[in-house]
């Protein structure tokens, strides 16, 4: 895909009009860029492992705090603060369910510092369609699962993402426009203060 003739010259330039020749955006690059994301407000579209799709608002404040609001009429949403995920489900009246951030690939780009050059961090590396695709799993935990990120570049930017869970089962997360420099609410990542607001 991706001779010295008159009639062979032209094919020297095939190389500059097939993207499939170009290198993916280096790991060191990749890992400078996420660290410069400090705060993120973008839309963002979330395709579930069944094939449904949400969509929604996302808010990052590194390191470790994320928030996927659901569009209404649902009311779930997504809370990572503290080193715990939250899960408020709107169908249901029940505290909502918490695990460690850590268990999920997320917290990769969710840490204080990210460096995926780190030894076996990086499972996949490589330049598809004018996209940098990087594979990146928690070197000492594999079994999490991992988290497939898709970078555009000219300039570098994160579009999408891609978590596959510990059961084999894919969740892709595709970014509108990424709003950065903001400040947030320490609220609007806390779970306890999400969970008195909904009581109300």
């Amino acid at each position: 895909m991706k001779r010295r003739s008159l009639l062979l010259a032209p094919l020297a330039l095939l190389p500059l009009a097939l993207p499939a020749f170009a290198a993916p955006i280096s790991l060191r690059d990749l890992s400078a860029y996420l660290a410069g994301l400090t705060t993120v407000e973008t839309d963002f579209t979330q395709v579930n492992a069944d094939g449904s799709v949400s969509m929604g608002k996302l808010y990052i404040r590194r390191p470790g705090r994320v928030r996927f609001e659901y569009a209404p009429p649902d009311r779930s949403l997504v809370l990572a603060s503290g080193g715990q995920v939250a899960i408020f489900d709107a169908k249901s009246n029940q505290p909502p369910e918490q695990y460690p951030l850590k268990r999920t690939p997320l917290n990769l780009i969710l840490a204080d510092k990210i460096d995926l050059g780190r030894a076996k961090m990086v499972v996949g590396h490589r330049e598809v369609e004018n996209t940098t695709r990087v594979v990146a799993q928690d070197p000492e935990h594999p079994e999490y699962g991992t988290i497939e990120l898709v970078f555009s570049g000219s300039p570098v930017a994160l579009r999408q993402w891609i978590i596959t869970d510990d059961l084999g089962q894919q969740t892709t997360v595709i970014l509108g426009e990424l709003k950065t420099g903001m400040s947030f609410k320490a609220s609007l990542f806390n779970i306890t203060d999400e969970v008195s607001r909904r009581k109300k």
